[in-house]
């Protein structure tokens, strides 16, 4: 296991004794989870808090008509502790989560976790600050659906994803869109074919390209 990854994205691994940071590394281990892997539902019992080394999970609910909502995704270098509800008492929600991408990361099991919690403080203040940070975002994502049209929902996402990616050309369908954004594909699509009538974007298969970012944040 590699000691540097887990110091690194851990903020409370200098807090921890020599003997405590031994037995997390003897514990954890590596997990690689291929694209569109399912890796968790709320019945199933929590498995632990994962390092995202490298890849993008996502986590979601889904409706009973089966539409999908996108609650947040999780990057590489970020940490996922929902996939650990189990550490947080108090915190039960149906709640999926998946690959977005092929996803490396490190698993730290709940079993190893709950003593440490108990003898560091900041180890559980860091995961319910994590968790209420999660937890913003939802709420962030439900004021969108709730507040804000279709196109603007559209536009936001392409602005975030374009600055977090750096990168104007995005390889994403219209389906994935949608369900990253809490809509329906048809939607998704009319949206985006207007924005290329009005220059904004160029489409292409399975990939499109924002051409003018100044005119799609007029669309905001």
């Amino acid at each position: 296991m590699d000691k540097n990854q887990i110091e690194r994205l851990l903020p409370f691994w200098k807090d921890l004794t020599a003997q405590d940071r031994a037995y997390v590394l003897e514990n954890c281990a590596s997990a690689f989870y291929p694209k569109g892997t399912l890796m968790r539902r709320c019945e199933q019992d929590c498995s632990g808090v994962m390092l995202i080394l490298s890849g993008q999970l996502r986590t979601y609910i889904v409706s009973d008509e089966g539409r999908e909502v996108t609650l947040f995704r999780v990057h590489q270098d970020e940490i996922c502790v929902l996939s650990a509800t189990g550490l947080m008492d108090n915190i039960t929600f149906d709640v999926l989560i998946d690959a977005v991408e092929d996803t490396q990361a490190i698993m730290i099991p709940s079993r190893i976790l709950s003593p440490l919690m108990e003898r560091c403080p900041r180890i559980e203040a860091y995961i319910y600050r994590t968790a209420t940070e999660r937890f913003s975002d939802v709420l962030w994502t439900m004021q969108q659906i709730l507040f804000l049209s279709a196109d603007r929902r559209v536009a936001l996402f392409l602005r975030d994803e374009c600055a977090r990616t750096q990168q104007a050309t995005l390889s994403m369908t219209h389906d994935e869109i949608a369900r990253y954004i809490g809509s329906a594909r048809e939607v998704v699509t009319k949206v985006l074919k207007y924005l290329a009538q009005e220059g904004v974007v160029a489409l292409g298969q399975g990939k499109f390209t924002v051409l003018d970012p100044a005119l799609l944040n007029k669309h905001l």
